[in-house]
């Protein structure tokens, strides 16, 4: 059994088959699956989800493309969601310098302020960081020391993951590693202790070869898992057995065999 730590089931692109696909993950050893939060308007969905499927866990928080849409108002409605028995984190929030869709001050407030929510209720964090290794770094280590977090999706440098290693912090590699130019993560994955690594899909984005370019979903992490076992030089049976622990240890409210 596998848990898929980062997925977004409420994305538009399940909605001709969100039930029916989510109701296939048992039989083919899916055992739970982390619903991230995007923008404000997905945190309700995410809760119905989680709410409908035992399997389906929620995290709650505002991506950094969309966190101008935050109000304090809406803050302390973010706050209440947090604290819904299904919710196992905060997230996803940080920094994405690539679009600059949002000004970097405002992203840098709203990612202090939902790492402070999260210290408050005591959850882990999800960490989005997209070309602004730096930014996001300093922000770590001001405003996240001691707490549980992952930086998802992992796109930096080897010795940028083993600081974060050494912060106490987990790495999230998904599809990407399965990616003929993903020569960094490679590096990357070939040195970070395998009980610091989370895998995770980003479903419906980022699938894995053979599928990439295509509609992404939880089945689809075994290939991720092949190929980390690849760079391992251990089996995929033993990825999947470390890492299923590791995000259960991670997250916290996830007991076994929810499916």
């Amino acid at each position: 059994m596998i848990i898929d730590t980062h997925a977004h089931y409420d994305d538009e692109q399940f909605d001709p088959d969100r039930k029916e696909l989510l109701l296939s993950m048992e039989a083919q050893g899916v055992e739970a699956i982390i619903n991230i939060g995007s923008d404000y308007r997905s945190l309700e969905r995410i809760l119905r989800l989680t709410e409908e499927f035992p399997f389906l866990y929620g995290a709650m928080g505002v991506h950094p493309d969309a966190v101008g849409e935050l109000t304090e108002e809406r803050f302390a409605r973010l706050e209440a969601y947090v604290q819904h028995p299904k919710v196992v984190a905060v997230g996803e929030i940080g920094l994405d310098y690539h679009w600059n869709v949002e000004g970097k001050e405002t992203q840098k407030h709203w990612m202090i302020r939902q790492l402070e929510l999260a210290r408050r209720q005591q959850l882990p964090v999800v960490i989005h960081s997209r070309d602004a290794a730096a930014d996001t770094m300093e922000i770590m280590k001001r405003h996240g020391q001691g707490m549980k977090a992952v930086i998802h999706c992992y796109s930096y440098g080897r010795e940028q993951a083993e600081e974060y290693v050494r912060m106490g912090y987990q790495i999230g590699i998904g599809g990407v590693l399965t990616f003929k130019n993903a020569r960094k993560l490679k590096e990357t994955a070939a040195v970070i202790p395998l009980e610091r690594i989370l895998l995770e899909t980003d479903a419906p984005y980022l699938a894995p070869e053979p599928f990439r370019g295509k509609r992404n979903n939880s089945l689809y992490i075994y290939y991720v898992a092949e190929a980390l076992a690849q760079i391992k030089g251990i089996s995929a049976e033993a990825v999947l057995r470390q890492t299923r622990e590791n995000a259960r240890q991670f997250y916290g409210k996830i007991p076994g065999n929810q499916i």
